[in-house]
């Protein structure tokens, strides 16, 4: 079995320390990271070979921990941008999360029907979550209406957070903001959880990329925003893989942990179970061995 791709670039002043992003900076990012993963020249011709001009994409972002920790539109909207030189109209994608108080408590200006691509959050009205239950071995959840009836293709585009009770948070686990009750599934360090909800249809089968956002990587005390343990990395994590993207993103966190001093996630007796799990079921590769890392940098 072939190794799975995961790449990370980083770029070096993309984010400066009062928050701004350096819009070239990041774009060279999105070339970079994209040509790399697809062996395309660039982001136009890595996105073809990942999306169709037919699709409906969906970027769900995590906005729970406000503007201090939250990919700013400044971040996602030229990704989102990307997809129109591919022949995605934009009112075919949609930027979202769970709520539209947490889209403009994180900055974004919420658009559900003007130019641009939408933004919005699962409680706006005439969307919500589906009416009944998806029932998925562990998992019984009603799936946000965004997912299930807005989109044909998704991009887990996800802050890289440490995790109080999951130890690492990251492209799989956003998918915890697409259901109704997140909180009945935060036992046993959210293992099998979080694997067992990625591996739902309504989830699996609409998957196409994460890119994690690692600008800023909350390494310790997560997922709440806490300033001295929020290592600017200055990179984005880009993969095809769910499993191997969660684990290098986990790998990094404990890095930078190892940096700071702090125990590894296993001594604090929190490591992240659950993408052993989620390579049982087949969804990916979570080994060390098993994951082709390739980091540059712009």
């Amino acid at each position: 079995m072939t190794e799975s791709l995961v790449v990370i670039v980083r770029g070096r002043g993309v984010r400066s320390r009062g928050g701004e992003i350096a819009p070239a900076v990041l774009a060279r990012i999105y070339e970079r990271g994209l040509g790399l993963l697809t062996g395309q020249t660039g982001a136009e011709e890595a996105l073809r070979t990942l999306f169709a001009p037919s699709d409906k994409v969906g970027i769900k972002i995590n906005a729970i921990a406000g503007r201090e920790l939250t990919s700013p539109p400044a971040v996602t909207l030229p990704f989102a941008g990307l997809f129109s030189r591919i022949g995605i109209a934009d009112r075919n994608v949609v930027i979202w999360d769970r709520t539209n108080r947490e889209l403009r408590a994180a900055g974004y200006a919420l658009n559900a029907d003007g130019p641009g691509p939408r933004i919005l959050g699962t409680d706006t009205a005439g969307v919500g979550y589906d009416a009944e239950p998806f029932v998925h071995r562990n998992i019984a959840s009603r799936i946000s209406a965004v997912l299930t009836d807005r989109v044909t293709a998704s991009v887990s585009f996800a802050i890289l957070k440490d995790h109080g009770l999951a130890g690492v948070t990251a492209g799989m686990k956003n998918y915890f903001g697409a259901i109704h009750n997140p909180n009945k599934y935060h036992d046993d360090h959210c293992d099998p959880f979080v694997a067992e909800l990625f591996d739902a249809p309504p989830v699996r089968t609409r998957h196409r990329l994460t890119v994690l956002d690692a600008l800023v990587v909350q390494c310790h005390r997560g997922p709440a925003f806490h300033a001295a343990w929020a290592a600017p990395a200055e990179s984005l994590i880009f993969g095809t893989d769910p499993v191997a993207v969660d684990a290098a993103g986990w790998r990094l966190v404990e890095r930078l942990r190892k940096e700071k001093g702090l125990p590894t996630l296993a001594e604090e007796g929190r490591p992240p179970l659950y993408l052993q799990t989620a390579e049982r079921l087949g969804l990916g590769r979570a080994a060390e061995a098993d994951i082709r890392l390739l980091e540059d940098e712009v």
